[in-house]
């Protein structure tokens, strides 16, 4: 098998023209992953379709196009419409209620209210297809307050640093994603910014970065 991508978590791995093999590094099941894109699928909501689940392991469609980082990195200039554009795949996921048996993360309290959260949409999880945009990567999905998701995009990209030149364009992707963003972040800021730090992935620079906005936070330490 060919390895086409690595993230902090997991790696895909090409199985042949038309599918990948997205192996989890440190074991679990995948099970409600898988079930929560189905059940996105079946909404009308683009996602990759599961052709099967295994422990850690899924085999999903492969999808053609780059991803809305690679694209931003090749033209630059187009850094606020996609901050609009991410904006509106999220407020289209936030229209689908959270089922019942979805975990609750950020929950409202009232779970009528609860929606389906990605709580990692940021430009290198959207495959820009042919045939439009395709969120990936449904491992931290959970069902709450749109306003945290809205607020973890603030918090991914606040910690962010590519260079001085590709910041300002993180700077430009980040008030086209405000202006259009589907809820307010800051009701639940100082709550994400916590459990962003709180992730063991998280770089050290991009830790120094959250504890800086932290402190500029209502709320915040």
């Amino acid at each position: 098998m060919e390895l086409i991508g690595a993230g902090r978590d997991a790696d895909v791995w090409a199985l042949d023209g038309t599918r990948v093999l997205r192996r989890y590094r440190h074991g679990g099941p995948a099970d409600e992953e898988a079930r929560v894109m189905a059940h996105l699928a079946e909404v009308g909501f683009a996602v990759p379709r599961v052709h099967d689940v295994s422990g850690a392991d899924l085999v999903m469609d492969r999808l053609t196009g780059p991803t809305m980082a690679q694209d931003l990195a090749r033209r630059p200039w187009r850094a606020h419409a996609h901050g609009r554009l991410l904006a509106g795949l999220q407020a289209s996921l936030h229209a689908v209620p959270a089922p019942g048996w979805l975990r609750r993360r950020f929950a409202t309290g009232d779970p009528a209210r609860d929606r389906v959260l990605h709580l990692d949409l940021h430009p290198e999880n959207v495959i820009l297809t042919p045939d439009g945009p395709v969120l990936i990567d449904w491992s931290n999905t959970a069902g709450g307050d749109p306003a945290a998701d809205t607020a973890l995009t603030v918090a991914i990209l606040r910690g962010v640093s590519l260079g001085p030149v590709r910041d300002t364009g993180v700077r430009l992707f980040l008030a086209g994603f405000l202006r259009a963003a589907p809820a307010d972040p800051a009701p639940r800021m100082a709550e994400v910014i916590t459990a962003r730090l709180a992730d063991p992935n998280l770089l050290p620079a991009e830790a120094h970065r959250l504890r800086r906005l932290a402190h500029r936070t209502p709320g915040g330490d």
